[in-house]
């Protein structure tokens, strides 16, 4: 089992350009967590009160209401939805935009040749599938792919409270999307650095970084998204 993540881990490192770990900054390797004395920069202004006092305080609770409810953006009687998967008390929350054609119809995230990208970025932090706690911005696909500023509006407040609900001790953002509607700039200027995502229960840690959809297409963002991931294990260490 060790060597096949080994193995894993190694073939991401590969794709991604990388021979030898070193950061683009002086670090202190003495201090096992070091942080930078500025205050993280401010995501967004705080969700309102009342516009969160209308969804489920539990998660589990908020699971079935995300399930059933007809008030998400595209809602409808034939319309796929994707619940969230994975361990909601794993300490790391992944968002992604929306489901794809393909997710839709396998009825998970990342599947396809994304998806086996995706568990090699898994494997490259020692995680798996099981190990995360994934979501989507939007758990239904707009018929056209894209959604009209009040359903992202609308979508903001639910993941805000979804986050809230879910505490991690960090959220990946992945795409542009996610990082305009819930950091407020594109994902290129959001990534490489860590964000405070303010929710109803407290800011919550938050990095973005690229789509496995779109390192598929664009490789040369490989060694960013390394970038990022380094990032994320230094946040996540005991």
């Amino acid at each position: 089992m060790t060597l096949n993540w080994a193995t894993s881990a190694l073939s991401w490192w590969e794709e991604a350009g990388v021979d030898t770990i070193v950061g683009e900054e002086p670090r202190d390797w003495l201090n096992a967590k070091a942080k930078a004395a500025a205050p993280l920069p401010a995501a967004a202004a705080a969700p309102d009160a009342a516009a969160t006092n209308a969804f489920p305080d539990s998660l589990d609770a908020f699971h079935a209401w995300l399930a059933e409810t007809g008030s998400l953006p595209f809602a409808g009687p034939s319309a796929p939805r994707l619940a969230p998967a994975g361990d909601p008390a794993s300490g790391l929350m992944m968002l992604t935009d929306m489901p794809s054609t393909e997710d839709a119809a396998a009825g998970t995230f990342f599947s396809g040749e994304a998806g086996a990208l995706f568990d090699k970025m898994l494997a490259a932090i020692g995680r798996s599938r099981e190990t995360v706690y994934l979501a989507a911005f939007s758990p239904i696909r707009p018929p056209a792919g894209r959604i009209d500023d009040e359903g992202v509006a609308r979508l903001v407040r639910i993941a805000r409270h979804h986050v809230g609900l879910a505490r991690p001790r960090a959220l990946l953002l992945f795409g542009d999307s996610c990082a305009r509607a819930l950091i407020g700039m594109p994902m290129t200027a959001a990534r490489g650095r860590w964000h405070a995502l303010e929710t109803p229960t407290g800011p919550i840690r938050t990095l973005a970084t690229m789509r496995p959809h779109d390192l598929l297409t664009q490789p040369k963002w490989k060694a960013h998204a390394w970038a990022d991931l380094q990032l994320l294990m230094e946040e996540l260490k005991p």
